[in-house]
């Protein structure tokens, strides 16, 4: 069978190292990159570090609004399933490059599979709610990390070929967490100590482009006496700049680049707490047993908060001071429902 996985950020490549690895092993695979992802740090140093084969197709999109990047990764990934005629399109996730996949790939009548299908914040300002939605709706095997999900495809129609196979997460957070502890320094280079620091990631549009929420993060990071270490998404460096918040935050926290998989990994594993707005290390964080705050007012990963391991604090300064001062979940509520790392393997298996 020709496989035509679709990639663009930071937690594509991810998922798609542990599942190109089980894929390979019988099928044939095209990797396309839109470079929705351009940055080195967010891009290239993951297909090193993973082992991920180099992509066939680079398709060098870049920046832009939702719409344009939309669409010119929709008007090129056609291209290439024009030539490549592949059995079968993989998509992951919910960016941009999800959506483009899946549309080019139904409206060309090629099969489509979703990767972490069936989540759902309920929230359809964002963006990834509606790429989540309808690329759900377009696909025609639709891959569920958690039974939720599969609940949730359930209440909107969709029952047919829906498999619930755990999260591919697991098995690359498993696979690739000793292999980190071993190769990377982050800990000795940032000069920290187990459990003595917190790690923050913001990047969302609701945080970074508002100026009274990214004002009220740094103030409540400002306000903290605690190490908190941040990576600096792009995105968010150019707004705290624009807002004049930039020097604030300098002054208060430890500013890195964005960091390579190896790093953050271990970074986050021995972190007392994760401040974050993103979906993916909510989950991540949940499965390193490490606490959460989700700096968002809703979560698509609704299960982190069910066992008492994340609470969603939105950007309001005294309730992230308040909990991370006094959040301490009990490892008696921590369960494996994202699955015991076996999730390639059986999306592997169901393709076949």
């Amino acid at each position: 069978m020709k496989v035509a996985s679709i990639l663009g950020v930071r937690p594509q490549f991810v998922k798609a190292s542990v599942v190109s690895r089980e894929l390979r092993k019988k099928h044939e695979e095209i990797l396309i990159h839109t470079g929705q992802h351009y940055d080195y740090q967010m891009n290239k140093v993951f297909f090193e570090q993973l082992n991920i084969p180099e992509p066939d197709y680079h398709l060098d999109i870049g920046s832009g609004t939702h719409g344009y990047q939309t669409g010119e990764m929709l008007k090129k990934i056609e291209e290439v399933l024009i030539k490549e005629k592949p059995d079968l399109v993989l998509t992951y996730g919910d960016t941009n490059s999800t959506l483009a996949g899946a549309l080019a790939a139904s409206k060309l009548h090629i099969k489509t599979a979703h990767v972490e299908s069936g989540l759902r914040s309920f929230d359809r300002s964002m963006p990834e709610e509606i790429n989540r939605i309808l690329t759900d709706h377009c696909s025609d095997i639709l891959f569920c990390p958690t039974q939720s999900a599969v609940n949730n495809l359930k209440n909107e129609g969709i029952t047919e070929n829906v498999y619930l196979t755990g999260d591919v997460m697991v098995d690359s957070l498993l696979y690739n967490r000793e292999i980190a502890e071993n190769k990377s320094t982050i800990l000795n280079d940032l000069g920290l100590k187990n459990k003595e620091y917190l790690v923050a990631t913001i990047h969302r549009a609701s945080n970074t482009d508002d100026e009274v929420n990214l004002k009220n993060i740094v103030d409540a990071f400002s306000e903290l006496n605690e190490t908190i270490i941040f990576p600096l998404h792009p995105r968010t460096e150019k707004f705290l700049k624009k807002y004049g918040l930039y020097d604030k935050l300098k002054s208060s926290v430890i500013l890195t680049k964005p960091l390579g998989f190896f790093e953050f990994i271990k970074l986050m594993d021995h972190a007392k707490m994760m401040l974050t707005d993103s979906g993916g290390v909510q989950k991540e964080a949940y499965v390193l047993k490490v606490p959460c705050l989700t700096l968002r007012e809703n979560t698509e990963w609704i299960e982190t908060v069910e066992d008492g391991w994340n609470v969603l604090v939105g950007a309001d300064k005294e309730k992230i001071v308040r909990m991370v001062n006094n959040f301490s979940p009990s490892l008696n509520t921590h369960s494996n429902r994202f699955g015991n790392a076996t999730a390639s393997a059986n999306i592997v298996s169901i393709l076949k």
